[in-house]
């Protein structure tokens, strides 16, 4: 039958410290006398208890309740805290003096547990001196930027029993942790007035009964969690039925439990706040640590002091950005303003030419094309610009604002302005066709005739004989950030480079889904007049050049297994469509 929770709580107290009176035991377990009192006796009467110290049958009792072992997750990006986080994982965040994975890792020890598992992921070799110092076992999750950390409970279901699941970030002011407890339970904190936690419903002696997200004035799910056998035995069943499911790639193990909360016995473990700290920002981090970031070891603070002489105490309301294909950035603020810190993706140095999107932005500046650039490292690819709050993307399909976007590509294709780099989708679509054949065969049923066509649209292109100039070449609509004022910024310059001046025009119609009308009043915008035949031609030749480059691009991707959605087929319509029609008004014109 086992122990009921007040016999569980007199004998783990005297397990604690023998010979501990009855007061001293309701102090220690946190309940009555009384109730002490009556399971006292209930205890003695069983056996349990001799003399006011354990019997032997009483540690035998006692013995099914040990933890066996703790995980502590820390595979995970921690986005929300950009952008320490692009320079090591949260976990590893010194605060007050302490770094949070080492001192839950301590607390852990001091409760007597020492068999413990990190899960490691995202700068998983930072993690690794902990083998050595503290005698923890390494896991490492290689699919933590594709899943939620149900993949890690995924690698540790062998281990589960009596366990500890923790968290590598979390705080907490008062060791949570103990040798023994009676049932599985999630940790809990009241949060006073709205909150976007998880809140938890509770039905008799405290069994969780309902998670959901929001709610108000609701004690919430924080810090960790506890599992024991039974709880263990039953989620690892429900994982390893449910993980392969599309659905679940995205999931925590929360959702998992949530989803079968009346299956999984779980209790609540209330514990008065603030014992439990769990950081959501930077704000929130140094209202806890004053001196965080002023003892924080950061390159990424220091180039932002350099560049804008603040101080690092001003540097605040730190949040993420959407992140790009090829970076990460995020939002911040000091006294002088409202600005956006791109930190460069891994690996970007062998795809980008860091040299040519400087040159490329700092023409964009002296144009008047991209007022945000502040600076940008070109040996190191980190960029600081001007944040535009509730700025919205130019929209094609309104005539004046396509005006805007062909006067942009205009005056910059007319600069004069020359960069090293060149760009041409030819090349770059081949490029990524070999890219695609060494991953495997391209079943694509007609790409090897589009692939074709555009070889000879190439050279057909080529031979018009324009001179190269400096493009975006990554000119569309959400490049480009319309001011509430009604100023334009044309953003993200990485694939700066000199080509023929119809790329710009080419990528701007696939992306933007332009029709042939739309098509010929975008080129009337360009050059102020309406486009000759050999104009028009050679213009929608680039569309079809465009479109099948990045449908080329599409299927890499596919290939890497990130499947890059509804733009494989707009690609593909546009390359499909305009390699045909431009190769057929060449041909009539006796190309």
């Amino acid at each position: 039958m086992g122990l009921t929770f007040n016999q569980f709580q007199v004998i783990r107290a005297l397990s604690d410290r023998p010979g501990a009176t009855q007061r001293e035991i309701a102090e220690a377990a946190g309940l009555g006398l009384a109730t002490v009192n009556s399971a006292y006796k209930e205890c003695t009467s069983q056996g349990l208890i001799d003399e006011g110290r354990l019997a032997a049958k009483g540690m035998a009792e006692l013995k099914p309740y040990a933890v066996d072992n703790a995980v502590i997750l820390a595979a995970g990006l921690s986005s929300r805290f950009a952008p320490i986080s692009y320079e090591r994982p949260k976990g590893l965040l010194r605060v007050r003096g302490e770094v949070l994975i080492e001192r839950q890792i301590e607390q852990l020890h001091a409760a007597g547990v020492r068999d413990i598992v990190v899960v490691v992921g995202y700068k998983k070799e930072a993690f690794f001196y902990l083998e050595d110092k503290y005698g923890v076992r390494i896991v490492v999750n290689r699919d933590y930027a594709e899943r939620n950390n149900s993949s890690s409970m995924m690698l540790v279901r062998e281990i589960l029993g009596n366990t500890y699941i923790c968290s590598s970030d979390n705080y907490f002011e008062e060791n949570p942790f103990e040798s023994h407890v009676w049932k599985a339970y999630y940790a809990a904190q009241l949060f006073e007035g709205p909150t976007d936690e998880w809140a938890l419903t509770t039905g008799s002696h405290g069994r969780i009964a309902k998670v959901e997200v929001g709610g108000s004035d609701a004690w919430c799910m924080v810090g960790h969690a506890y599992f024991d056998r039974a709880f263990s035995e039953r989620f690892r069943e429900i994982l390893e039925a449910e993980y392969d499911l599309p659905e679940t790639r995205s999931k925590l193990w929360e959702d998992l439990y949530a989803e079968h909360v009346r299956e999984l016995d779980m209790r609540i473990r209330r514990y008065d706040p603030p014992i439990i700290h769990e950081f959501d920002s930077l704000d929130e981090l140094r209202a806890f640590d004053p001196l965080f970031l002023e003892n924080l070891d950061s390159r990424i603070f220091d180039n932002i002091v350099a560049v804008l002489g603040c101080a690092k105490s001003e540097i605040r309301d730190v949040y993420p950005l959407k992140q790009g294909l090829t970076n990460l950035s995020c939002h911040f603020a000091t006294d002088d303003g409202e600005w956006v810190y791109r930190h460069p993706g891994a690996g970007t140095e062998l795809i980008i030419d860091r040299e040519a999107e400087v040159e490329g932005l700092e023409t964009a500046r002296l144009l008047g094309l991209d007022p945000t650039f502040v600076f940008e490292n070109p040996k190191r690819g980190w960029k600081i610009s001007r944040f535009v709050p509730n700025a919205r993307n130019l929209d094609a399909h309104v005539d004046s604002e396509l005006k805007v976007a062909m006067g942009y590509a205009h005056r910059l294709h007319e600069s004069g302005a020359t960069v090293k780099r060149s760009f041409s989708f030819y090349d770059e679509g081949k490029g990524y066709e070999r890219k695609a054949l060494e991953r495997g065969p391209i079943d694509a049923a007609d790409y090897w005739e589009m692939s074709e066509q555009a070889g000879e649209l190439n050279g057909l292109l080529l031979a018009d004989g324009s001179n190269p100039v400096l493009c975006h070449n990554d000119f569309f609509g959400l490049n480009f950030l319309v001011a509430e004022d009604g100023g334009v910024s044309l953003i993200d310059w990485e694939y700066a480079g000199m080509g023929d001046y119809a790329n710009d025009f080419g990528t701007f119609a696939v992306c933007e889904q332009l029709s042939e009308e739309e098509m010929r009043r975008a080129l009337a915008h360009y050059f102020g007049r309406e486009p000759t035949a050999d104009e028009w031609r050679h213009n929608l030749g680039q569309v079809g050049m465009a479109g099948w480059c990045w449908y080329a691009w599409s299927l890499l991707k596919i290939a890497e297994g990130d499947d890059p959605g509804e733009w494989t087929y707009i690609y593909y319509r546009a390359g499909k469509t305009y390699l045909r029609k431009a190769l057929g008004l060449y041909r009539a014109a006796g190309k």
